[in-house]
């Protein structure tokens, strides 16, 4: 019998707001992915941008967080990161990655006494490599409290802080040894088929975070029936070389469901029920988000437009 990869789906983005069709997303990739036979998804991170990333009309991280944990609390597989809101700093998608890659053997069960510090010598890991460690378990003590994250932090010569990660004791002996490896799950970017084609937008998308993030991680990215995704890929020298770490997932049942389409209808005072879901309209409602008045102000416009030039 062959062993499955474990495949770890993140999707980052704006969320703003979370909307069922990015749930969808999670269970149309995780679909595919099993019914290929190769693979086993273990879990879907949704990773929100930060503040930093001050696109027009973002609110704030912290709404866009409760929102997407309120949306995934009944999921057994699907969970929110707020890592990446919390940086004063925007980070691109391949950094993003790269501190979610997961130990494998760090899934393991153990228990960790609160007065346990243990001695470690840095591992000299690639950059890609050194990041966040995915672990279950207990710190045990006053008040036992359950963890999914453990890290180090450690300052360089130029004062910055540096996060390693602490692994359980399996690995804490497994990296004294020069030769020391460690087997990663497989990370992979979830996305739709306008993430893949943004890669085409000059400027927007660093050539070697492209080939990172195709290279070393692979995308899942939803396209609907009938569109030119497979097209866009042939097009593209980098996409062609990497095609076979693009897992492109039709969406057979066409969902047309949008943030942009959410607040659009916010501000005109329209229903959302049934398109996000009910403890995401609660949250809104009860917040006054994404409404013309909330985001207005005296001397502003709420006009916008959108225009469309055809081909010359």
């Amino acid at each position: 019998k062959t062993e499955k990869t474990e495949v770890v789906l993140l999707a980052c983005g704006s969320f703003n707001p979370i909307t069922n069709m990015h749930l969808r997303l999670f269970e149309l990739a995780k679909d595919y992915l099993h019914e290929t036979g190769k693979y086993k998804v273990i879990k879907g991170i949704i990773s929100p941008v930060g503040d930093a990333y001050k696109k027009k009309g973002l609110i704030s991280a912290d709404h866009r967080v409760t929102m997407a944990k309120l949306a995934t609390n009944n999921s057994d597989w699907v969970e929110v990161d707020d890592w990446e809101s919390s940086q004063s700093e925007w980070l691109e998608t391949v950094k993003v990655l790269s501190l979610n890659k997961a130990c494998s053997h760090c899934f393991d069960t153990f228990t960790l006494a609160p007065s346990y510090k243990p001695v470690l010598t840095i591992p000299s890991f690639s950059s890609s490599l050194l990041g966040w460690v995915f672990c279950r378990g207990t710190i045990t003590g006053s008040g036992e409290r359950s963890f999914t994250r453990l890290y180090l932090e450690y300052s360089s010569p130029y004062s910055s802080i540096y996060k390693i990660p602490l692994f359980c004791r399996h690995h804490h002996e497994k990296l004294s040894s020069p030769d020391a490896t460690i087997s990663l799950q497989n990370v992979k970017l979830l996305c739709g088929s306008d993430v893949l084609e943004s890669f085409a937008i000059p400027n927007l998308w660093k050539l070697e975070d492209i080939t990172e993030i195709i290279q070393n991680y692979g995308l899942v990215c939803i396209s609907r029936a009938g569109n030119s995704t497979q097209k866009f890929i042939y097009e593209s020298d980098i996409l062609w070389k990497y095609k076979n770490n693009i897992h492109l997932v039709e969406e057979w049942i066409t969902n047309d469901i949008s943030s942009t389409k959410i607040r659009r209808a916010l501000r005109r005072g329209q229903s959302i029920r049934y398109l996000v879901p009910d403890v995401v309209r609660a949250y809104i409602e009860k917040n006054d988000l994404y409404t013309c008045h909330a985001i207005c102000t005296p001397n502003a416009s709420c006009f916008s437009f959108s225009f469309t030039f055809p081909e010359l």
